[in-house]
């Protein structure tokens, strides 16, 4: 039985695990048309989209959420995240089809990351809800991120995961 504190979040799927956003965030769900790439030495940033006229960044976070061994991700969900004074669209790729629906948010279990804010039920799954801004701000905040192509002993001794193959993101033939 709920006492009415139901919210909207869209469920996405990594791999074998499921995490939330809030759906106010949540601006659609989209087939990669052309994911652009482009030399840089940001681990998180994939590339970026063509969405609807404007140039959406690609911010693969499954590295963070899963790890270096992430599948690979077909989808991308297009999420409003604020940067600087601005609210923005990101893309984060996905392994398969969100899920809407009502759930009632439950507290954020003590030792989660910090980009985890609460959690909700679906089911008998108990699914992480994540900040998206406290997310993406993990890669700027660690003072020993990797630059792409470190081994995976680097990556391990850091904490954190190097960027994705390239060939991780599935594009439509």
């Amino acid at each position: 039985m709920s006492d009415g504190r139901e919210k909207s979040y869209v469920l996405f799927p990594m791999g074998e695990k499921r995490f939330a956003l809030p759906a106010e965030v949540v601006a659609e769900l989209a087939r990669p048309d052309h994911l652009q790439r482009f030399p840089h030495r940001t681990p998180l940033l994939a590339g970026v989209l063509v969405r609807r006229g404007r140039i959406v960044p690609v911010c693969d976070v499954a590295q963070i959420l899963l790890g270096p061994d992430a599948p690979p991700r077909k989808f991308f969900l297009i999420a409003n995240c604020q940067v600087g004074s601005s609210q923005e669209w990101t893309a984060i790729p996905v392994t398969g089809e969100c899920e809407l629906a009502s759930l009632e948010p439950a507290r954020v279990v003590e030792g989660a990351p910090a980009y985890v804010t609460g959690s909700v039920t679906a089911g008998a799954e108990t699914v992480a809800v994540v900040d998206l801004e406290k997310l993406l701000a993990m890669e700027t905040s660690q003072p020993n991120a990797p630059t792409p192509g470190a081994s995976q002993s680097q990556l391990a001794d850091t904490g954190q995961a190097g960027s994705p193959d390239p060939g991780t993101l599935e594009t439509p033939r």
